[in-house]
């Protein structure tokens, strides 16, 4: 058994941010599923949307947030959040993040690219990306993500106080109730060893869910594998609400190659002016919205689906060839590297793209500190739904959603640390008394399989009451069988996500079938309209 003042599952921007703002007065744990880098935020490609150009406004980063989330976004939320952004962005410049800064040519070109220097900003370079009506990302070349968490990850590393677990899965957290004690606080967590086949108990006076997404329910994504909605099932089965899961955001340029994986184009090079084009190079966005290539994420990628089976072909064409080579090199440099593995030179070659599951942008309900349900319990990053994004995810809203959360968390855990004590709960240790090793681990192998086709098929981009029907009759068969082996088996790391995934999946279809109307990120063929009154779906244990 161990015991932290504070336990964050997960090790992304959300998850570092909250152990570096609190590791001065409480000892920490950070879990990591893998190793360190095998979150999200490692991945992102794009920036961190923040109104620093003096031709921007907090007003127009809210309207164009609101406008993207298609009427379901909580504008309270949302002020809250854009309003902070100046504040993140000047707090990572301290932590050191790398970020791009404009050039002497560059700083010549205009307003438009020159952000104010306010609070000691260096000039950041900004760039465009879709639903934003101004340049307001700031950046790491093409590479921000990895930058932001490298230099939080050495921070943490530096930092006393803060203790990094590798290798770690949260089973599930422990609240008071589920121990016959009296109230629902949190209490703690039963953490799985991998290494050692075990299952440790981390007992805490606060919980945090930083744990990513649940992309990995669908056979093609963006994500890397650990997104399979740990927090979100967690949460669930500890009795938190859950908001808007039918809105899983599908990325409309992931690299089509059948050797390349899960990999992203990022947003920015629409931003930077590429196009998206058909086989025989004709531009088609145009025909589907006024803004072109630069439309909100879910409009490119219906867009994309409606062509590909229109034409039936595998993929279309994303096409920067015409801006001069260094410039694309220089923004570009991991794009460009990555795609020459594949033998395309997108200096002078289109790159194959097609749309794949990105972002979830439902989650735990959660208050603007992060707090959920159950006290003592909170949720931050994509695992949560916080109402910033509403019914889809403006471009490079989430990692600004991440620092601002954590922030208010750590303040609330801050102001309540010394008058919460759970370090002192008798929590038994983890019984394996009645179960066996299993020879069956086919079964875990076949249904992590059959339950991202069926998503992938039954509750994609396109939906139908028929469709989804069919899904919930396979995923609740799947359910029962997964739930089986987890009662009568030794536990193990993917028995561990699919019993989460397959749990999340459901939480997606129930709230699909929930929503009469086309609104966002969920479009339905059945109802093709909008309802008069955005209505969030909340779904309650």
């Amino acid at each position: 058994m161990h015991d932290f003042d504070i336990l964050i599952i997960g090790s992304g921007a959300a998850g570092l941010s909250l152990a570096l703002k609190t590791a001065s007065f409480a000892k920490v744990a950070v879990l990591s599923k893998g190793t360190l880098s095998q979150g999200a935020t490692f991945w992102a490609q794009g920036g961190i949307a923040a109104v620093l150009d003096e031709n921007d406004s907090i007003d127009a980063h809210i309207e164009d947030t609101l406008d993207s989330g298609a009427g379901l976004c909580n504008v309270g939320m949302v002020r809250h959040i854009v309003e902070h952004s100046q504040e993140a962005i000047q707090w990572l410049v301290e932590q050191g993040v790398p970020f791009t800064v404009l050039t002497p040519e560059e700083a010549g070109t205009g307003p438009a690219s020159q952000p104010l220097d306010r609070n000691n900003l260096k000039p950041l370079h900004l760039t465009q990306e879709g639903g934003h009506s101004h340049r307001r990302i700031i950046h790491a070349t093409d590479a921000t993500g990895r930058a932001v968490f490298e230099t939080l990850r050495d921070r943490a590393l530096q930092t006393e106080g803060i203790t990094l677990f590798e290798n770690r899965l949260a089973v599930d957290v422990i609240t008071a109730d589920k121990l016959g004690l009296p109230g629902r606080d949190c209490v703690g967590a039963y953490v799985y060893d991998p290494a050692q086949e075990k299952v440790e108990l981390i007992r805490a006076r606060f919980v945090i869910l930083a744990s990513g997404g649940a992309s990995k329910a669908y056979l093609y994504t963006t994500n890397p594998d650990s997104a399979t909605g740990d927090g979100i099932a967690m949460a669930w089965r500890a009795g938190c609400r859950v908001a808007n899961m039918e809105f899983n955001q599908f990325h409309p340029t992931c690299l089509y190659h059948p050797h390349a994986r899960s990999f992203l184009i990022t947003e920015a090079l629409r931003g930077e002016g590429a196009t998206l084009e058909l086989p025989d190079g004709t531009r088609f966005m145009p025909a589907f919205d006024s803004r072109g290539e630069l439309a909100p994420r879910d409009i490119v990628a219906r867009a994309i689906d409606h062509e590909m089976k229109r034409l039936g072909c595998d993929c279309v064409y994303l096409n920067i060839t015409h801006k001069p080579a260094a410039f694309i090199k220089e923004h570009f440099p991991t794009i460009y590297s990555r795609c020459l593995e594949y033998g395309i030179d997108i200096t002078c070659d289109r790159i194959p793209v097609v749309p794949a599951a990105h972002y979830t942008c439902g989650g735990v309900v959660v208050d603007k500190l992060g707090r959920t349900d159950i006290p003592n319990l909170y949720a931050i990053g994509e695992t949560s739904s916080t109402g910033l994004h509403g019914a889809n995810r403006m471009a490079s809203n989430s990692l600004l959603e991440c620092f601002v959360l954590a922030f208010g968390a750590a303040e609330d855990i801050k102001s309540r640390f010394d008058e919460v004590d759970a370090l002192s709960v008798d929590i038994p240790a983890w019984d394996e008394s009645r179960v066996t090793r299993s020879q069956e681990e086919v079964v875990v192998a076949h249904n992590w399989d059959e339950l991202r086709r069926v998503m992938w098929d039954y509750v994609g981009i396109v939906r139908s009451d028929n469709r989804l029907q069919k899904a919930k009759i396979r995923i609740d068969l799947l359910e029962q069988e997964i739930a089986y082996h987890y009662r009568h088996y030794i536990i193990s790391r993917d028995l561990l996500e699919l019993r989460n995934l397959v749990m999340v999946a459901r939480l997606i279809v129930d709230s699909a079938l929930l929503r009469k109307e086309s609104r966002g990120l969920h479009f339905t063929l059945d109802y093709p309209g909008l309802l008069p009154q955005p209505v969030d779906t909340i779904l309650t244990p």
